[in-house]
């Protein structure tokens, strides 16, 4: 199995902060969440898609939410700055969980915010710990899905609502692209869109909604290579080769996949029955 470190996104994380430096942003300068969002959002359409899950899960009222694979935090961030929502931020990977948890308390967000750093699959709160579970283009990272909606269905509340943005397998997939798909995206578990539904139901949830992003996901990440190379003067500048060229490769390489057809996406809702 490659090393998650292979997806090329997950290196050189010191880029926000030299974004924050464009914008004359110090250390130790306190920031906002809206500042924050053009660069701590590793998934796709940025806080659009958040949203939408807002929409869809509802916010009324004090929840508690889990998002499972955090990133930089920035998903966690909006969600408690613009609801009441108590978020627990699980984040596999340190580097990623520091920066988040550094940014967070320079939003002032700590008291509606706890990061956590590790495995989801050793996990362990109560029962009904949460009334909401999302994730954003984290879930294909981890293997055993049995075992990770069992896990899902066990904190969430009767009631409860799981939300997840993910990648899915299109088509019949060769071993070679499969090996691909693994070193540049780390791509663990990849499921046809009507066996991802399947397996929430058989961990016991009623999937609400559930739509094919791949033709929006493929469009965004053909115009988000092209963006990025037009403008790599710029991103030279900022960030130096290695950076720049790490995320070139990355961006080629997602667009690569998602144009041969292969690679998709979706958002589902699903829904713990109240009994």
């Amino acid at each position: 199995m490659s090393d998650i470190k292979s997806m090329k996104l997950y290196t050189h994380v010191g880029r926000i902060y030299r974004e924050l430096g464009e914008l004359g942003k110090t250390v130790e300068d306190p920031l906002s969440v809206d500042e924050l969002s053009a660069f701590d959002q590793l998934h796709y359409h940025g806080t659009q898609a958040l949203d939408v899950a807002m929409a869809m899960i509802g916010v009324d009222g004090q929840q508690r939410w889990l998002e499972i694979g955090s990133g930089l935090g920035g998903p966690a961030r909006y969600l408690a700055a613009y609801s009441d929502a108590h978020v627990t931020a699980l984040e596999l990977q340190p580097d990623q969980h520091d920066v988040a948890s550094s940014l967070t308390a320079r939003c002032g967000l700590e008291d509606r915010i706890e990061h956590v750093c590790g495995n989801f699959l050793g996990f362990e709160r109560a029962p009904a710990s949460f009334d909401a579970i999302v994730s954003w283009l984290a879930l294909y990272h981890i293997p055993e899905r049995p075992r990770l909606l069992e896990n899902c269905h066990r904190l969430l509340v009767p009631g409860g609502r799981f939300y997840t943005e993910d990648l899915t397998a299109r088509g019949d997939i060769e071993d070679a692209q499969r090996k691909l798909l693994e070193r540049d995206l780390y791509a663990i578990t990849l499921r046809h869109i009507n066996e991802y539904q399947q397996d929430l139901v058989n961990a016991g949830f009623e999937v609400e909604v559930c739509t094919s992003m791949s033709s929006s996901w493929a469009e965004f990440v053909r115009v988000r290579l092209a963006a990025y190379r037009a403008d790599r003067a710029r991103h030279l500048r900022v960030h130096g080769e290695a950076a720049v060229n790490a995320m070139t490769e990355f961006y080629s390489a997602v667009n690569r996949h998602f144009q041969s057809a292969k690679l998709g996406g979706l958002r589902l809702c699903a829904r713990k029955p109240e009994v």
